[in-house]
């Protein structure tokens, strides 16, 4: 018995590892072929994006929640930001505005922000589940 075969070593001719996979990772359905670092760049740029769509998403609601807030606290219409926010909260509601028309303006202002609200909520979650997929 050789050195090799007694201490558990393989010859030369024979590597008991399967050789290495450059270039091919596996996925759920076979192997993604191409080079890992094209692949991740397309995971970053998904990602940057979906990012993006987040903040933008949440800068609309806080525009929403702070009009709200102004309306029901009557705020100063005066202010110049006061009077920015519901200029950018009114550009923004997109027709949702006057979806809700009860009695109390002030309820129909808290229903109708909180509804645009809600839909950038939702579509935005819809686009970014839709960007990540990709």
């Amino acid at each position: 018995m050789s050195y090799h075969q007694s201490h558990g070593h393989q010859p030369h001719g024979h590597n008991p590892y399967p050789p290495h996979n450059h270039g091919h990772y596996q996925q759920q359905d076979g192997y993604y072929e191409g080079d890992p670092y094209e692949r991740r760049r397309h995971d970053d740029g998904a990602d940057n994006v979906a990012n993006i769509i987040r903040v933008v998403v949440g800068l609309v609601v806080t525009v929403f929640t702070l009009h709200v807030l102004f309306v029901i606290f009557d705020a100063n219409q005066g202010n110049e930001f006061v009077s920015f926010v519901y200029l950018l909260a009114k550009t923004l509601v997109l027709g949702l505005g006057d979806v809700f028309t009860p009695d109390d303006a002030l309820l129909g202002v808290v229903l109708n922000y909180g509804l645009a609200a809600l839909v950038y909520l939702v579509v935005g979650q819809l686009v970014i589940k839709a960007i990540r997929r990709r």
